[in-house]
């Protein structure tokens, strides 16, 4: 195992200090078949639930110790925060107010016997929050934040098609982030500017001090291992009736709609990991964005 150098900016130390953890990543039978429409919806909406126990966790936290010197440069819960768009997705997916979903059976039920996995990636949140430095806090916000900004409108594409919801609307509020400086929708390249302001902010809360980046380092880790359990608990028994939707006029294309759906599956599949365990740095992430888009063009024909 190779020593990382903790002079670094703790930006460099994560990036290097997670790599094993991006390698070991592997897209679960429960992620891919969500990416392909088969996961039936309330299970989406079950697996969205387990995601806002986390996101609120660690947001909560993330208030709590707004003005500690190593997250109050990354803290811009107007800008990142995902609680209030889950919550308003998951009513969404089941038809109910937003005031309503906590009580609908399928969260009763989450609650009356919660997946291990959740309550253990939770419980470790909590644990950071209470404890007397908070600041691995930061890793939590690192593998999560960067991760929707790094694969989530792939996501948001697949998960449109397979469940006929509307990109950046209703039901999929979750993967879509504002501008830096404005209320205007997020694209592309403005949410490299989010990371990179995200990823500035880390260096400058983390400082010269290398406990600092060493106690991040080592949970930024652990949330990988966490986030890939929490996939292991969806339940594959049930199967969506919803299907990608494929154009009528198939004879005049040069490329079978099924192969080239297969091809633009892995691409997006390819962004899941990106998500999972975060990205793998700015250079590969933009050469799965321009497959994507070739591609994209032969399906449109």
């Amino acid at each position: 195992m190779s020593v990382i150098d903790l002079s670094l900016p703790l930006s460099d130390v994560l990036r290097e200090g997670t790599k094993k953890a991006h390698e070991e990543v592997e897209v679960s039978p429960a992620a891919a078949a969500m990416l392909r429409g088969e996961l039936d919806k309330e299970e989406y909406a079950r697996f969205l639930m387990m995601l806002w126990h986390i996101y609120d966790t660690f947001e909560r936290g993330l208030e709590r110790h707004q003005n500690h010197p190593v997250l109050e440069p990354t803290y811009n819960p107007t800008l990142l925060a995902r609680a209030p768009p889950l919550s308003a997705d998951i009513a969404y997916l089941l038809g109910v107010p937003e005031s309503a979903w906590k009580s609908h059976r399928i969260h009763v039920q989450l609650q009356a016997a919660q997946p291990p996995a959740l309550a253990a990636y939770v419980a470790r949140i909590q644990a950071i929050a209470d404890a007397p430095d908070p600041s691995p806090l930061l890793a939590h916000a690192y593998v999560r934040y960067l991760g929707d900004l790094s694969g989530g409108q792939s996501i948001q594409r697949a998960l449109a098609k397979a469940y006929g919801l509307t990109m950046g609307g209703a039901g999929l509020s979750f993967y879509s982030f504002k501008e830096l400086t404005s209320s205007k929708p997020a694209n592309q390249g403005e949410m490299k500017r989010i990371k990179d302001w995200f990823r500035a902010g880390m260096n400058k809360g983390a400082g010269d001090n290398q406990d600092v980046k060493a106690a991040v380092m080592e949970e930024a880790s652990r949330v990988f291992d966490y986030t890939g359990t929490i996939f292991k608990e969806i339940n594959l028994e049930k199967e969506s009736k919803v299907v990608f939707d494929a154009d009528s006029d198939t004879g005049s294309r040069t490329y079978s709609i099924a192969s080239v759906v297969a091809v633009v599956l892995a691409v997006c599949i390819g962004h899941f990991i990106l998500t999972v365990g975060g990205f793998t740095g700015e250079r590969g992430y933009e050469k799965l964005i321009a497959a994507e888009e070739w591609f994209s063009t032969k399906l449109r024909g």
